[in-house]
Formats: structure tokens, C-alpha cells, sequence
């Protein structure tokens, strides 16, 4: 019974949304960011990538797996990673990013000024990383105008990564920036995941539990095709096969329960 118990945990761990050491099906993607911040920050040439996606497709994944394989190159700068989630209002984006510089807080245009002369000064290039890009989204857009446009500034060291869901926030927000496609952000789309790309990767995760599947390959399937229709999310795929993984353990331990124990009167 024991051993039957491990493999479900096993099963539910494995399934669990986080950082795995390859992702599949998004080589490309990956190459594609690799290669960004190896021009740009080991290169020292300021600039924007815009990467966009719906939820679950990969974005915050990849990034995160690029920034751990590329640490040692990056040692020499310095890389601020933000949720814009958490900031109470889109210009907390400011003394956040000036807080992760060690500047003194300084509020409103001041600070945004003090920020602007930081990140052209001489320095070590400066990797900031927005994710929820979209939680910045302001009356005017001044704040992602502000941000796009920095790299562009003469003497920048500003390297900028922003992640979000809509694919058109650079069209809404930027279309100042378009009128100089010069500066204008390097755009990475990252699609929904297809069947065979939800299946496969349900099957590599499980594929790490010792002994017989835990999950019929026709349950997979089935899982991959109605996630696929509907949103193409590989979060919400681990999650329902998560889900699948506690109702089959339950089912196991109340069968166990009720089993008269062998040997017994």
C-alpha cells in the first residue's frame, strides 16, 4: 500500500507548474530570448524585447529557464526581475525599479528623472525584467512609453524584457515608438500549446513516476484535446490531470480501508 501512496505523490509533484529543466516544445522561443540577451546585455547594446502570450503558454517558463542557464554571462550586470501584479498602481513601477538600483525614493517626476540619469551614467548594463506587463497599462500609456523608451536614450545601459498576455499592448500602447521602428521593441510571440504538444508534455512529466502510469494515455489525451480547444494553457492541463491523480488516490485509499486485512478472523 505504501508503495502505491508514493507513486500518487510522486504523480501530483511532477505535475506541479514549475520551472522544468527543459521546456518542450519551445526551443525556438527560448533560442529566440537567449540570443536577445546575449546581444543586448553581454553585447552592451541597449533594447526591448515585447514578449506576449496567453496564460500558460510559456512565457515566464522560458524566460526563467534562459535566465538560469545564462547566469554565469550575465554575472556583469545587473538583472531586476518584477511582477507588475504586485505594484499598487502603474507608476509604482518607478521607486520599485529604483529601490532594486539602491537610489533614495524619490516620488513622481522626480524620481522618474533620477531613474532616466541612473540608467544613462556609466555603468553596468541593467537587465529589468516586467512580467504582467500589462498591469501597466495607464490613462495616456505614459508609463510603458516612459519604459520602452529609455533604451533608446543616448548613453542607456537599459536592457528591457516586458511579458504580457495581450498581443497587441505595443499597437495600443506604443504606437508612439512605431513612428521610429528603429527603437521599437523586438516582438516574440509565444502560441497556445496544440493536442500533441499538451500530450507530450503531460507524458514527459509523468514519465519521471516510477512503475505503471498513474494516468491512462487515453485520460492524457482526452485532457489535451478538451485544454487545446479551449485555451491551449499548459497550466490548466497539469492542473486537471493533478486533479484526475487526488480522485483516483482517494478512490485507492478508501478501497484500502474497507479490504478486510489478510490473515485476519
Amino acid at each position: 500500500i505504501l508503495g502505491t501512496g508514493t507513486c500518487y505523490q510522486q504523480a501530483k509533484r511532477v505535475l506541479h507548474a514549475a520551472v522544468p529543466d527543459r521546456l518542450y516544445a519551445r526551443e525556438k522561443e527560448t533560442g529566440v530570448i537567449r540570443q536577445f540577451l546575449r546581444e543586448h546585455v553581454c553585447g552592451r547594446q541597449p533594447g526591448s524585447l515585447y514578449v506576449s502570450g496567453a496564460p500558460g503558454t510559456g512565457k515566464t517558463a522560458c524566460l526563467s529557464r534562459v535566465l538560469l542557464d545564462c547566469k554565469d554571462e550575465l554575472t556583469g550586470s545587473k538583472t531586476i526581475v518584477l511582477n507588475c501584479m504586485s505594484l499598487s498602481s502603474p507608476q509604482g513601477v518607478f521607486p520599485a525599479v529604483a529601490q532594486q538600483l539602491g537610489l533614495p525614493a524619490a516620488a513622481g517626476r522626480e524620481g522618474v528623472r533620477r531613474l532616466e540619469k541612473q540608467l544613462t551614467a556609466q555603468g553596468p548594463m541593467v537587465l529589468l525584467v516586467l512580467d504582467e506587463l500589462d498591469q501597466l497599462e495607464s490613462k495616456g500609456q505614459d508609463v510603458l512609453y516612459t519604459l520602452f523608451e529609455w533604451p533608446r536614450l543616448p548613453g542607456s545601459r537599459l536592457v528591457l524584457v516586458g511579458l504580457a498576455n495581450a498581443l497587441d499592448l505595443t499597437d495600443r500602447s506604443l504606437a508612439r515608438l512605431g513612428a521610429r521602428p528603429a527603437g521599437s521593441p523586438q516582438l516574440l510571440h509565444f502560441p497556445p500549446y496544440t493536442r500533441e504538444q499538451l500530450t507530450a508534455i503531460l507524458q514527459e512529466r509523468l514519465g519521471q513516476v516510477a512503475g505503471d502510469p498513474v494516468l491512462d494515455a487515453a485520460a492524457l489525451q482526452f485532457c489535451a484535446r478538451k485544454v487545446s480547444a479551449v485555451s491551449g494553457d499548459a497550466r490548466k492541463a497539469l492542473d486537471v490531470c493533478r486533479r484526475a491523480v487526488e480522485v483516483v488516490e482517494l478512490e485507492v485509499r478508501s478501497q484500502t480501508l474497507l479490504k478486510p486485512l489478510p490473515g485476519g478472523e
